[in-house]
Order: structure tokens, then sequence, then C-alpha cells
């Protein structure tokens, strides 16, 4: 990373500063006057023609001004922006939200998504948590009505699904209580394996019930099947970038991509902390318009998902940033406090 000295990183901050506010390329005369700076037009554009050099700015066409690379937002992000916490009134809405409800981690994923989309007027995506390998906890069998009971599978650290059973014959809540209680002194700590493994001597509607909680936790181990959330997909088609068809249609089939994104969000887990992917950062080619600011949420060591903020490059990262930070760490602390025991 080349180093600038403290005129260039002024200059280079206004450039993207302005630029993220308009779209537009930035002169040397709006810096000055805008900002009353106490040199010259030809200064400025002196230090804009050294960072166009240094890789940091680039131009559309000879006469305009200049626009950030995707080197010199990294700069701006990584040295250049103020590390500002959410506001109060920001915090207090997202909390407000949240805490209307209940346990079911799916939905803490769905309303961070929609949360963030609203909040940053940009696309959002979250997945529910989910455990490298999950471990049983608890099941609950409910009586729904004649020929149907609800199973609630807990899984260790957080992950909570629920499965309709189809009864053939009648199952008084009684009996499905008894059930499970003796499945929850049975399977305790046990991953699906280690379930199908002992091979218990049970009773056939046991068996099934069994059978159906091993299926749920196979599918849990496998993270191909891990749903993505996506919320303000029309909030990005706005944005400059994507008013041609086919830059829009690119940023559709990109957000369509399980595979890519699967890829990234398995990075994402490995580290804390908000994570941002500029342009694809060189690794990923699809994301060349695109910027990510992700964040890995759960328990340390545990269950997690992920969420976070999808934009063109130009981004607000000063807004975009705490709000991803912010919605991670209370998501952490939900699922902390009701299922980390």
């Amino acid at each position: 990373m080349n180093t600038l000295n403290p005129r260039r990183q002024a200059v280079l901050a206004i450039v993207v500063q302005e630029h993220i506010a308009t779209a537009q390329p930035i002169g040397s005369k709006m810096v000055v006057e805008e900002y009353g700076l106490k040199v010259s037009p030809a200064t400025i554009r002196n230090e804009m023609k050294a960072l166009e050099e240094q890789g940091f700015l680039t131009h559309p066409h000879t006469s305009a001004g200049r626009v950030p690379t995707e080197e010199g937002y990294r700069y701006f992000v990584q040295h250049l922006l103020p590390d500002q916490p959410l506001t109060l009134d920001d915090q207090f809405t997202i909390q407000h939200l949240f805490h209307q409800v209940g346990r079911e981690t799916e939905q803490w994923a769905q309303l961070a998504a929609a949360v963030l989309a609203h909040a940053s007027q940009m696309g959002a995506l979250a997945t529910p948590l989910r455990s490298d390998r999950c471990r049983f906890k608890h099941i609950e069998l409910v009586e729904v009505r004649h020929g149907l009971a609800l199973l609630v599978l807990v899984l260790h650290q957080g992950i909570v699904r629920q499965q309709m059973l189809s009864l053939d014959f009648r199952v008084s809540q009684e009996e499905l209580s008894q059930l499970s209680n003796q499945l929850n002194d049975l399977l305790a700590g046990q991953t699906a394996g280690e379930i199908e493994a002992r091979g218990l001597a049970l009773s056939e509607f046991g068996q099934q019930v069994v059978a159906m909680i091993q299926s749920v936790m196979a599918r849990e181990d496998n993270p191909g099947n891990e749903p993505i959330y996506r919320e303000g997909l029309a909030h990005i088609l706005t944005q400059p970038e994507f008013l041609l068809a086919e830059d829009a249609q690119q940023l559709v089939s990109v957000l369509e991509q399980p595979p890519l994104l699967g890829s990234i969000f398995e990075n994402v887990r490995q580290r804390d902390g908000v994570q941002i992917l500029i342009g694809g950062d060189g690794r990923y080619e699809p994301l060349r318009s695109l910027s990510l600011v992700l964040s890995r949420y759960g328990i340390p060591d545990g269950a997690s998902g992920v969420l976070g903020i999808v934009g063109p490059v130009r981004m607000q990262y000063g807004r975009t940033i705490p709000l991803v930070r912010y919605v991670s760490q209370m998501l952490s602390a939900l699922v902390e406090q009701w299922y980390g025991a």
C-alpha cells in the first residue's frame, strides 16, 4: 500500500466523499472552493495527478475531473474514514424492532436484512445461524390437530427449527410430551451421525420422529442448503451505476448465485468484526462493480450467521459500516441471551 502525505490524504478524502455524494467526477476548483483550502487549484490538480499516478484516482475522459479507483476507496476506508458509532436514535429504533420478535433465529435473520436495507437505502443480505456440526439440545412435540403435530427442534448454540409431522393415528399431547422427554434424555448433545449409529429401540412413532430429527440436523450440517435472505434490491437499482439494463441484470445475477455468496460468507465466518469487500478485491470478478460490508454474528467458536449491506463501490461507508457492526453485535447478544447456556 502506497503511503500518502497529509495533503494528499486530505485531497483523496475530499474526492471520495464528494464523489459518493454526487456520483460526478470531482475537479480541483471545486475542491478548493467547497473546502476553503488555502492553496491554488493548480496545486490541487498536481496532487490529483500524483494520486492518479499512484493508482488512487482516475478520470472518465480527458476533460473530466477525477473519481476514486477501488484502491482509492480501500485507502479511504482503511485510513481516512472516521470510526463513528451509530446514532442513539438509530440504535433505539433497531433495538425496538428486534425486541418485538420471539426466539426464532430465522426471524432475526429476515429482520436483519430488512432493517439494514431500510436504514442504508442499499441492498442487504443475511443468513440464519448455522453450526459446522450441529448437536441436539432439546425437542418439543405439540399437538396441532388430529393427524398433525409440530416438532420444535432446538440445537446447541442457538439454532431452532420447526417441522410439521403428519400422523396416521391419534396421539395425545400427554404421549407427545412423554416422547419429547424420552428423546431429550437419549439424544442430548449428539450429532446426526451419533444418533444414527445408536440404533435406538423406540416405538414406530418414536423412530419416525428420530428420523425427522436426523434429517433436519443433516440439512443444517450442509452449507449448500443455507438460505440467504435478500432485501433492498430496488434501492440498488436506483443508483446511477445500474441504470443500464445490462448492468442491472449483472447485479441481479450476482445476488442470485448461492455458491459465490456462500464462499464469501464462509470466509467472513472465520473472523470477527466488519469485513469490507470492495470491487471483489481482485478475488471475485463478478463483484467488480459492487461493495459488500459484512459481519459474522453468533456465538464465538459456535453457531454463526452472516449479515451485511451490498451496493455500488460508491457507497456511504461511513453509514454502512456502523450499521452492520451494530446489528451484528445486537444479534450476537440476543443469541447469547437466549441460547448461550
